[in-house]
């Protein structure tokens, strides 16, 4: 609810504050002491457009702040939140206007653009021009009266959790075939290449291998001759290293009992002849598995260029990126097959759930058809009761595929003077009747509509006398579930205010006017009202009727 309304100059108001209670408001004054001045200025913190010709002082900025208690209001929290706003209790909404025509607006001294800002504020404060157009433009508002009128807030609740649980499966199951639809077009070309790399059939760092045999071979002449010489020169030449070893070894173990301290160089050396001959026996080995088959030679060579190639067509440069390659294929290849078994069985869920979802639809539509007959009954009786003897109030329902509020189409429809012709409300109702029309449709559903902030500016145009009262008695039954705020010219609707604001003028000491408000007190509050009754001097009985109005 808004607790507090600060205003600094804006148009004739150099600076008030308002602080409505939590019930109903009643705004009074002459016509032009300034009440439209402050629903303009209202308006400034509900997102409309600022005009520098409301400044009064045009040295200094003109600011609207307007303090809400946001403490219970989920639906506010979680928009603030989704726009990544701070929440806090009171919520500081404030509009400025500099003197050079730039506006800036802030919700928790955190700046926001104007079209957040009316979606925001309008989770709020309910200006019942805007209501009027904006809620009947939409079907969520004729669907939750309706709810709400058949005590069916529950179902339709439970209903829109099945049509969003139908949502985000119907979604997953679309993003299944949409990925299975572009799998399948790559998937022939992924299976060919997966194929070609089967059949190449590389073993772990077969290519770098192959590569490496490949060069031996070619120059598999040279090492032979290397190799050869190597072990000849061990083992074969005319002093063979191991053979002069062996003789030295031999003969230093003759003096080994003259000089035991030779004992260790013999065997050194003993030890250093065993390792070439073994090194010997190895070289001969090596130089055996040296190939010059020329056949061999070209089944390499063609192994290594069918490496090459595939290690060019899939950009890698080792065998292992090869691999990779292919096992990755493999599982792409594999996951289309997987994918069409989630397929299978996110349809099969969607198919059931859309059952539950169609005939829940049906049962909710079918209770609000129930309903229509009993409301619009009642609100042509309150309709005759706020001075529309004439008009009539009907509801069209018709059935649409299924969306987050059911299968139905609601409107609201109006013959404001008995012609047998219907139209949409929100054309057939003047700015008056539409006020008082909604007045009576928030009047039935106030406990079981969350509504924020309701303000009427003067309901109760055109009216006097039993209309006036009974808009007045609505208003007070709706104060008790909401925050109400109604500019009014009546007395019976001023009277039943639990807190009644004045709105006047008064010259400073420059003989400069400026709206001003009061909180009018019991006695002040009954001249008020009498003045509105009987003129500027009100008789004992205009007196009169303004107590027994207000007791």
């Amino acid at each position: 609810m808004l607790q507090k309304l600060v205003i600094k100059n804006y148009a004739i108001i150099d600076y008030l504050v308002i602080e409505p209670d939590a019930y109903l408001n009643t705004v009074t004054g002459e016509t032009g002491a300034g009440k439209s001045i402050i629903l303009g200025a209202l308006s400034l913190i509900l997102g409309e457009r600022a005009d520098t010709s409301v400044l009064i002082n045009k040295n200094e900025k003109s600011v609207v702040e307007g303090y809400f208690d946001v403490s219970n209001n989920e639906v506010f929290k979680n928009a603030l939140l989704n726009a990544e706003l701070d929440y806090d209790t009171p919520c500081i909404i404030r509009r400025e206007i500099a003197i050079n025509g730039k506006s800036r607006a802030f919700i928790n001294d955190t700046p926001v653009t104007l079209n957040l800002l009316n979606k925001l504020t309008s989770l709020l404060v309910d200006l019942h021009q805007q209501f009027g157009h904006l809620a009947l433009e939409d079907d969520n508002f004729q669907m939750e009266v309706l709810d709400a009128i058949g005590n069916t807030t529950a179902t339709a609740e439970s209903y829109r959790q099945l049509y969003f649980r139908h949502k985000k499966i119907s979604q997953q199951l679309n993003e299944h075939r949409e990925r299975r639809a572009q799998w399948q077009k790559e998937a022939d070309y992924k299976q060919y290449l997966l194929d070609e790399l089967l059949q190449a059939a590389f073993k772990e760092n077969e290519i770098e291998q192959t590569e490496l045999q490949l060069k031996q071979m070619s120059h598999a002449e040279n090492i032979i001759s290397i190799l050869q010489a190597a072990r000849t020169m061990l083992e074969e030449g005319e002093q063979p290293l191991v053979n002069e070893l062996k003789r030295i070894s031999q003969q230093l173990q003759g003096i080994t009992e003259l000089m035991p301290e030779i004992k260790p160089i013999q065997e050194r050396i003993l030890s250093v002849w065993a390792e070439l001959k073994d090194i010997a026996g190895e070289l001969e080995i090596e130089e055996g598995k040296v190939s010059l088959d020329p056949d061999v030679m070209e089944e390499l060579q063609q192994r290594i260029d069918l490496g090459y190639k595939l290690l060019k067509k899939h950009a890698a440069k080792t065998t292992a990126e090869l691999l990779e390659w292919q096992r990755k294929f493999t599982e792409e290849l594999r996951a289309t097959l997987d994918i069409n078994e989630a397929i299978e069985r996110l349809a099969k869920e969607e198919g059931i759930i859309f059952k539950e979802l169609v005939a829940e639809a049906e049962k909710l539509s079918e209770h609000r058809k129930k309903v229509i007959v009993p409301f619009t009954g009642k609100i042509n009786e309150l309709l005759t009761l706020v001075g529309m003897p004439n008009a009539r109030f009907d509801v069209r329902i018709e059935k649409t595929p299924p969306s987050p509020h059911g299968i139905d189409h609601i409107q609201f429809l109006l013959d404001a003077n008995k012609s047998g012709q219907f139209q949409l409300l929100q054309k057939a109702a003047s700015g008056g009747e539409m006020s008082r029309i909604m007045l009576c449709i928030k009047s039935l559903t106030a406990k079981a509509l969350h509504m924020p902030t309701l303000i009427f500016d003067e309901v109760d145009t055109g009216i006097s006398g039993e209309a006036a009262r009974q808009v007045a008695i609505l208003l007070r039954e709706l104060s008790q579930y909401h925050q109400v705020i109604c500019i009014t010219h009546q007395p019976q609707v001023a009277a039943r205010g639990s807190r009644h604001f004045y709105v006047y003028k008064e010259a400073d000491n420059k003989e400069r006017l400026s709206t001003k408000v009061k909180v009018l007190q019991p006695d002040e509050r009954v001249l008020a009202i009498a003045r509105m009754i009987g003129g500027e001097q009100p008789s004992d009985a205009a007196i009169n009727n303004a107590k027994e109005l207000v007791a």
